[in-house]
């Protein structure tokens, strides 16, 4: 009985860091968390995961990851572009993730339970080294140059 009256701040910690461990598997486990990049290629390359950026269009011209589709944040309920194969796995992804994360969850309540949040989006994607692309400079310098007159006439 000493014992266990000594050491009861030990056991305290115990017990409460290994409720910590447990309380994820007893929440749902990991179906609609977010999933680092290393998860993310694995579901692409295995499981055929869709990418979607949830930016917007800006966002997604200045950098986005490699074949992602842009559907932004406030157009993901009413697209027509998402797989109309909900048992897919959606990644959702956005400058920072934060809008990814509130994606993730309204496309889960409207049946694609897969969807997932990627952790730290696309600044996360970048750094781990994997591909971006960008909208084409040519498309982005074609918008905004005024349209070329015809042929100047000489004055004589």
């Amino acid at each position: 009985m000493d014992f266990i009256l000594d050491n009861v701040l030990l056991i305290a910690l115990a017990v409460v860091s290994g409720g910590m461990l447990f309380w994820p598997m007893m929440r749902g486990g990991s179906a609609g968390s977010a999933v680092g990049t290393a998860e993310a290629v694995r579901l692409i390359n295995r499981e055929k995961a869709v990418l979607i950026d949830v930016g917007e269009p800006a966002e997604y011209a200045g950098g986005h990851a490699a074949n992602a589709r842009n559907i932004p944040f406030g157009q993901v309920e009413a697209s027509k572009d998402l797989p109309s194969n909900k048992a897919l796995p959606l990644l959702l992804m956005c400058p920072t993730g934060a809008r990814a994360n509130r994606a993730a969850g309204l496309l889960r309540r409207l049946g694609y339970a897969q969807a997932r949040a990627v952790s730290g989006g696309n600044r996360a994607w970048r750094e781990a080294g994997l591909p971006m692309e960008k909208a084409p400079a040519a498309a982005a310098d074609e918008s905004a140059k005024p349209a070329k007159a015809g042929k100047a006439s000489k004055a004589a």
